[in-house]
């Protein structure tokens, strides 16, 4: 996916939906919540209060694996959610290898806090990282062929 400008990031969970929000200008991200909705349409309906809010040019969703690189059982309904954004909002989707960052984003949670993190802020933080994974991998701003 070639874009600029605000990026959404997903850490998609069957209980909860971690959400985080870049910038393809400055290459961070920060994480936003967390959906925590069993049916879809209010899932959708949380998406959509996030996209009226920071107008995104496309999405970037978790797509997880197992450590030894074989297809996760929510890898399928990942990529259905991402199926879901698309057709809904007609912007473009790209996935992040999202293998371990959970665990990662508990542990950076664990020596940033002083009291435990919550199962959404995780999730929050978790989505940040799958996000900033992509800002990381786009050319270099203010270099050639990079964003301006």
């Amino acid at each position: 996916m070639t874009v600029s400008g605000t990026l959404i990031g997903f850490d998609f969970g069957e209980r909860r939906i971690g959400v985080a929000v870049g910038e393809t200008s400055t290459g961070i991200a920060n994480p936003l919540g967390a959906i925590e909705a069993d049916a879809n349409e209010v899932r959708f309906r949380e998406i959509g209060r996030i996209v009226d809010e920071w107008h995104p040019a496309g999405f970037v969703v978790g797509l997880p694996r197992h450590a030894d690189d074989s297809e996760h059982a929510v890898a399928k309904l990942a990529e259905k959610f991402a199926r879901r954004l698309e057709a809904r909002y007609g912007l473009p989707v790209a996935f992040v290898d999202e293998t371990l960052t959970s665990a990662l984003a508990e542990s950076h949670l664990r020596e940033t806090r002083t009291r435990r993190g919550r199962k959404s802020d995780i999730d929050a933080v978790a989505a940040a990282m799958i996000l900033q994974s992509f800002l990381d991998a786009l050319p270099a701003r203010g270099a050639p062929g990079g964003h301006p």
